[in-house]
């Protein structure tokens, strides 16, 4: 059997991965066999550090304007970039790249499309968090 474990707190991750070791092992064993588990943890979870947040929102407003920013609920999706984020404090953000008019569709469907002008914006967005955080030091 194969599957992806995701939760938002480690923790709880942790006793998932030990509690379906133990239920394997049991109904194996309630059979009078063994189960081998084997869990590769794959990406930690994705989080905005508070307090970056805190001091780098301004920041977008200033870019994009207060009412084009809105916080995102929290996704169960695997992302790299928390692996910087066990490291240093991290700040993740979303761009609006869904084309006016059309329905959003996942960045990994046949028919996701992308308003490029985003690109220029998030270039923008990352270019000022840079100076601004730079500058906070």
């Amino acid at each position: 059997m194969e599957g992806t474990i995701r939760a938002f707190d480690p923790k709880i991750r942790k006793d998932i991965h030990g509690r379906i070791r133990k239920t394997a092992t049991a109904i194996a064993e309630s059979a009078g066999a063994t189960a081998e588990v084997n869990v590769y943890l794959g990406a930690p979870v994705t989080f905005n550090d508070s307090n970056l947040n805190t001091q780098m929102t301004p920041t977008l407003e200033r870019v994009v304007g207060k009412t084009k920013i809105m916080t995102a609920n929290q996704v169960t999706g695997a992302e790299d970039f928390a692996y910087y984020q066990e490291k240093i404090p991290g700040l993740f953000f979303f761009l609006g790249i869904t084309p006016p008019g059309t329905k959003p569709v996942p960045n990994h469907s046949p028919y996701f499309l992308v308003d490029e002008s985003a690109l220029i914006v998030g270039v923008r967005a990352m270019a000022n968090l840079a100076g601004d955080f730079l500058a906070s030091r």
